[in-house]
């Protein structure tokens, strides 16, 4: 139940992240978060927009997890949640060590929750 939770939270989270980088990147609220001028924003938009894209998708495999057959959502839920923590650790070292915080720690917590409690 706790792993499900967490699960569900973190994929509402990367739906927030698609909402920022693809519609919101140049607009007040994405320059607040990403701390961006308007300038970078305008040069970066394309960018943000296919990395919104695929924070889309992790979270779409994650919203899958939680609707799969027994017999296969934990595997479904591992897998995501490590390219989740995966790309939290690569933005940690490469962007901002916030996103270990905001991304990585809570799928380490959820991959926790799901194999050992």
């Amino acid at each position: 139940m706790v792993a499900q939770v967490l699960i569900a939270l973190i994929a509402l989270l990367h739906v927030y992240f698609l909402i920022l980088e693809m519609f919101l990147w140049d607009k007040p609220l994405g320059l607040k978060v990403f701390g961006n001028s308007l300038d970078k924003a305008k040069l970066t938009k394309v960018l943000a927009q296919n990395q919104g894209l695929y924070n889309g998708f992790l979270a779409a495999g994650l919203f899958w997890s939680l609707c799969a057959p027994a017999t296969y959502a934990t595997a479904l839920a591992n897998f995501f949640l490590g390219c989740v923590l995966i790309a939290g650790i690569y933005g940690g070292i490469t962007a901002s060590k916030k996103i270990i915080y905001i991304q990585a720690l809570p799928a380490l917590l959820a991959l926790l929750a799901l194999n050992f409690w």
